[in-house]
């Protein structure tokens, strides 16, 4: 997909305009070689995963903590920073090594500029369906939440938006947080004719019966491609089980199996399974399910250049995921024939504004959808001195600022919030609006609490969340990062057994008591809301930052990790 003079005139106007200086011309040039990519095979797929709602350009911050336990210590998608450079053989100071990995985050942000955004991503996707007949995109889900215009919109937003985008199947995690009815509706009448959504471990609680199609056949180039959904199969665990009270989930192995075969017997000479296990997860699947030809995972936003290859008793399965926030378009091409796999070549693109034009007619959507909302989404709330982030094992900067406004506002020695993966980053200087605070806080379910919580049960919430976590049988972690802490400070041994990872738990200095009592504000009960719940977190957060006004470098609150020396999951 070579760039024609014209478009490279464009990317290259778009790069100075955007602050590359002049002397960086060659670096811009060198970054838009990025999107030239030779049509290989006669299978090809385009993959987006865990963009949760971001509609325009954005900075994100990829981890510098990321953790493999068992026999994932030290795999991918286990590897940071230098790490995973090594492994996917890039050079640091490149284009790719600032959208992998956290390295020089605020240097390398302010050259290459934001990353997404659904405009640019739609040039990307149009030029390389252009030049791969028949190409399919799949979305892997958590798409219609993560942002103020969705949950206002109840994701109509990005319902219209993906339709434009020209998503051809979908599965989901996030999006059945807006509860059955609206799920139904969507797939039902919005996405009739246009997107399926494909599910094969949903099922209905009283008879077992498929909520969504299990999966579908697509003809490409003379060949039949089977696209097999997987939901996130902890939905109502990581998630409130009232919002899909009719429904089950699970990881259903032997159901997957099944659905394989049948594929397999209805013609399918290629298989591919569009998830949202999270990538540990597919990595045992694919050992253990044969007859599946890739899997193009999500739910947990790694970002991986270079796709695992696991052999099992059937042949092999390729294994990537596509990171998150619409940073990224993962782009594989299989060479299939006599009904078989015989050669691929795969690309994770990362989606740089400013060196990829805006779709028009996507701006123009997304101007529409934002117009309403765009004072209140403006309104400026506070500045940040240091670079406010999320994403890692353990408390990022925006979490700690949401821990201390919770610590503040409410009145509380300690504070939990959850360990969502989704929120975008600002760096130093910018301003902190309520669209930033909105990123990081637009769930269906924002209430907060305060309780009276003994010593014993904060180590068991703390525990039981390490296990969900750093449980070496990826069968077993049920999803997210560790939950971020305020105020209390402990010690974490993520390879120790169950029960024995958290200790050393202390208050102002002083040990946790087990029998003494605490009071500890959090946000996000995954129980129907009360009488005695508080505001939505986002009202508490903002007025925290409207009375700071200034946010100074904030050091998260992380524990003291013990036997994780020279881990490559750390930068």
């Amino acid at each position: 997909m070579n760039l024609s003079r014209r478009e490279f005139a464009s990317v290259m106007a778009a790069a100075l305009a955007a602050g590359f200086p002049l002397q960086r011309e060659a670096g811009a040039a060198q970054a838009a070689g990025l999107y030239e990519l030779p049509r290989r095979g006669n299978v090809h797929l385009l993959h987006m995963t865990d963009c949760h709602a971001q509609l325009l350009p954005i900075y994100f911050r990829e981890p510098s903590v990321n953790l493999g336990v068992g026999a994932m210590g030290g795999q991918v998608p286990h590897l940071v920073g230098e790490h995973l450079l090594k492994a996917a053989s890039l050079k640091s100071g490149t284009a790719e090594a600032h959208a992998l990995t956290s390295l020089n985050f605020e240097r390398a942000a302010h050259q290459y500029g934001k990353v997404g955004g659904f405009a640019h991503l739609a040039t990307l996707v149009r030029r390389l369906k252009a030049g791969r007949p028949g190409a399919l995109l799949l979305d892997g889900g958590d798409t219609w939440q993560g942002s103020a215009t969705a949950l206002w919109t109840q994701g109509q937003d990005m319902v219209d938006a993906a339709k434009l985008l020209g998503v051809d199947v979908m599965t989901g995690h996030w999006d059945f947080t807006y509860g059955e009815e609206r799920i139904k509706k969507i797939v039902e009448q919005d996405f009739a004719g246009k997107v399926d959504f494909v599910a094969q471990n949903v099922q209905t609680s009283d008879f077992g019966d498929p909520v969504f199609k299990p999966y579908v056949i697509k003809e490409m180039n003379g060949v039949a491609v089977a696209i097999v959904g997987q939901a996130f199969p902890y939905t109502p665990i990581a998630n409130p089980a009232w919002q899909t009270p009719n429904w089950t989930f699970g990881i259903r192995e032997s159901e997957m199996q099944d659905t394989v075969n049948e594929a397999r017997a209805k013609g399918a000479q290629a298989v591919v399974l569009l998830s949202h296990n999270g990538m540990d997860v597919d990595l045992k699947m694919a050992s253990r399910v044969t007859g599946i030809d890739a899997i193009l995972g999500g739910h947990t936003h790694d970002g991986v250049p270079v796709p695992v290859i696991v052999k099992n008793a059937g042949g092999q399965t390729i294994v990537t995921n596509a990171g998150s926030n619409g940073k990224f378009l993962g782009v594989l091409d299989l060479d299939v024939r006599d009904k078989k796999v015989v050669g691929f070549n795969y690309r994770l693109l990362p989606v740089f504004s400013n060196l990829l034009p805006a779709d028009a007619a996507m701006r123009s959507l997304i101007s529409t959808i934002r117009a309403p909302y765009e004072a209140k989404l403006s309104e400026k709330l506070a500045v940040t001195e240091g670079t406010l982030f999320r994403r890692g094992n353990f408390n990022g900067t925006f979490d700690q600022v949401i821990l201390d406004a919770l610590m503040d506002v409410r009145g509380a020695e300690i504070a939990f919030s959850p360990g969502f993966r989704w929120g975008t980053s600002l760096l130093p200087g910018q301003a902190i609006t309520r669209e930033h605070v909105m990123d990081q806080t637009a769930i269906t379910y924002p209430w907060t609490t305060l309780t009276d919580m003994r010593g014993e049960m904060i180590k068991t919430i703390l525990e039981d969340v390490g296990d969900n976590l750093f449980n070496p049988d990826p069968y077993y972690q049920q999803g997210g990062d560790m939950v971020r802490v305020g105020g209390l400070t402990y010690t974490c041994e993520p390879g120790a057994r169950m029960g024995a990872r958290i200790q050393n738990m202390r208050l102002n200095g002083r040990l946790i008591e087990a029998d003494k009592t605490y009071k500890v504000a959090g946000w996000a009960p995954v129980a129907e809301a009360g009488k005695n719940a508080g505001p939505p977190v986002w009202e508490v957060v903002e007025s925290y930052l409207k009375a700071k006004k200034v946010i100074k470098p904030v050091r998260p609150n992380t524990p003291d990790l013990v036997g994780v020396a020279g881990n490559p999951g750390l930068a």
